[in-house]
């Protein structure tokens, strides 16, 4: 219960109108439920002629309110019987009971209103806040998480939790209004019958607290479970051509048999645990309810009553009345734990703790023709204990060119990422324009920089789109002069439909030289100060390099630019070269120096000659 009142606090709270408006109209609700059943006794009455006692009309006062309004009523009541006859009061009766149903129906449908956009827009605000922590995160996080059991969280576990625990909201505010109202209306009518019900009941709840208990368990574990699935799936579409390259077809399908007949036992133990609350509470209501017409029962036949044979059928109906409530209270109890076990899946991306924090007092944002870049005594690890980068020391002047070329696993794809902050150095400083980066907004940091990575990043959308990205004001005539630098207009026009042809996921529809140029273009439109290009060639043709080549070096014209490179000759012009092995920089100068030097940088070129 302690994490549903923390999730009504984060969620519920900005809808708190409309769920007093609930409450209020579940109250009405409930209390002409009571004055319908109130109804019961006279037509018991005029039915069964039970009721023989004479009644005059009283005076109504503050003292002698109930007593003077009951009195009246059946004053009201004989004396229709007497004028009009037997028939016409009972008519009068059971109109009067459906007047009664109708504002009581019509009560509870208003009650709904009100909750419906409480129950929709918490399902959607809970999609909104995980989406906009998920884009929010740093990258690392996601390096320790599945791809596909994030997405389950995202979704499953989301309409789990709407499905649980939100359509469970408008049960938590009706039933105990519902519950409240008929304990009141019973000790009312009989506080020793009542209070024999509060010994009996709480056993009966303390069985119930039980299964729901063990219902949360279960339920997080089959969630869990649902997006292991759900990411193995994902990883099977994504390396379809390595399966069936390598006749894996049979192990896969296996493996995932194997993980659906585990998911069906869970939820085979799980979905019995739910189906049991609904015939468990009905056997203990009906146990209770025999049990007080014994009890009651018994000292009415024994002359020891204290209300009259028509009250006590009216205590019944009410008792009644409490049964239903409190059944599908606990099974709300029980869905409630099953969202719960959701929430707490949720809750390990909401409340993941973002380590690249922004500063409290952002430094303003450096000029961008002279932000130079510079890299002072840096380390870095990714689980703070084995170093990735060693002792950094590097000075990029604004407009320079530099390379950083090495084996694979020497760091360099790691040092530009430190640049826009996808991680946080361990110790050291990096600084553009002379403010350490970690003063300055990421927003306005990132605002600076461009990026191009050995994998072309591009969207299920329009190649417009694609190169406008980040950039939603980009007019037509931007978006084709970017793409004529990238050496992209060319095959953009030939296509379907233009720059408004889709390229499908992942630019699937164009190939590795198109893909790559129209990612040029995105960088070419933002007209960064800083560049970053990450292997940017390392993926293509001969052809498609030569293309993708002439558009860099437009690109990186006049610009700050970092290079990762593999391939050396596109980095033979760089203005510095650093070589880097086991995360050091071992070696630094241009190409003419470092051939002089005879060093790593040397048996690099040498080994790509051959």
């Amino acid at each position: 219960m302690k994490a549903f009142i923390r999730f009504a606090i984060r969620f519920i709270s900005p809808y708190k109108w409309q769920v007093f408006g609930s409450v209020i109209f579940n109250f009405l609700s409930t209390l002409f439920t009571v004055f319908s059943f109130a109804f019961i006794m006279p037509i018991l009455n005029v039915l069964f002629s039970i009721e023989t006692q004479h009644y005059d009309y009283m005076e109504v006062s503050a003292g002698n309110l109930n007593t003077a309004l009951v009195n009246n009523f059946y004053w009201y009541i004989g004396s229709i019987m007497e004028q009009h006859g037997v028939t016409t009061a009972l008519g009068l009766l059971c109109a009067a009971l459906v007047i009664m149903t109708f504002i009581k129906v019509m009560t509870y449908y208003a009650s709904d209103c009100f909750i419906i956009p409480v129950q929709n827009g918490l399902e959607r605000d809970i999609r909104n806040s995980l989406y906009e922590r998920i884009i929010s995160l740093p990258i690392g996080f996601f390096t320790l998480e599945r791809k596909g059991d994030i997405i389950a969280r995202s979704t499953a576990d989301v309409k789990e939790l709407q499905v649980s625990v939100v359509t469970s909201i408008s049960s938590l505010i009706r039933y105990p209004i519902a519950i409240i109202i008929s304990l009141s209306v019973m000790l009312y009518l009989s506080w020793r019958l009542t209070a024999f019900v509060f010994v009996i009941l709480p056993f009966f709840g303390w069985i119930m607290g039980m299964v729901g208990k063990k219902l949360k368990s279960h339920s997080f574990d089959s969630q869990t479970m649902g997006g292991e699935l759900l990411s193995n799936i994902e990883e099977t579409i994504g390396g379809l051509r390595v399966v069936k390259a390598f006749n894996a077809q049979g192990q896969m399908d296996r493996r995932f048999r194997a993980q659906t007949q585990d998911y069906y036992k869970l939820n085979n133990h799980l979905l019995r645990m739910i189906s049991l609350a609904h015939p468990m509470s009905e056997f203990i209501g009906t146990i209770a309810v025999a049990v007080i017409l014994w009890f009651g029962g018994s000292l009415i036949l024994g002359g020891h009553g204290f209300i009259d044979a028509s009250m006590f059928i009216f205590y019944l109906l009410m008792f009644y009345n409490l049964i239903n409530p409190s059944k599908e209270l606990t099974k709300a109890g029980y869905t409630i734990q099953k969202g719960m076990a959701a929430m707490d899946r949720i809750d390990r991306i909401l409340g993941a703790e973002n380590p690249i924090k922004q500063p409290e007092n952002p430094a303003p944002v450096p000029d961008p023709k002279n932000a130079d870049i510079r890299l002072e005594d840096v380390n870095f690890s990714y689980d703070g204990h084995t170093p990735v980068l060693r002792d950094i020391n590097l000075h990029i002047a604004p407009g320079q060119t530099v390379a950083l070329v090495g084996q694979s696993g020497s760091g360099k794809s790691t040092l530009v990422d430190l640049i826009p902050r996808f991680w946080d150095v361990d110790s050291g400083r990096i600084s553009v324009g002379g403010t350490d980066i970690r003063d300055l907004l990421t927003s306005d940091l990132r605002g600076l920089m461009g990026n191009v990575n050995q994998e072309a990043l591009l969207f299920n959308d329009t190649i417009f789109n694609n190169i406008a990205f980040g950039m939603p004001d980009a007019t037509q005539e931007e978006v084709e002069q970017a793409a004529r630098i990238a050496n992209a207009h060319e095959f953009i026009i030939n296509t379907e439909e233009g720059y408004q042809t889709r390229i499908g996921d992942r630019g699937c529809r164009l190939s590795g030289g198109q893909r790559q140029r129209i990612s040029i273009a995105r960088a070419v439109l933002k007209d960064p100060s800083i560049l970053i290009l990450d292997e940017a060639t390392s993926a293509l043709d001969t052809e498609s390099e030569r293309l993708v080549q002439e558009a860099l070096d437009a690109l990186m014209r006049d610009r700050t630019t970092i290079v990762v490179a593999h391939r050396l000759s596109t980095i033979i012009n760089a203005d510095l070269i650093c070589v880097l092995q086991n995360g050091r920089i071992v070696e630094r100068g241009t190409h003419d120096e470092l051939i002089a030097l005879n060093g790593m940088y040397k048996k690099l070129v040498d080994m790509q000659q051959v």
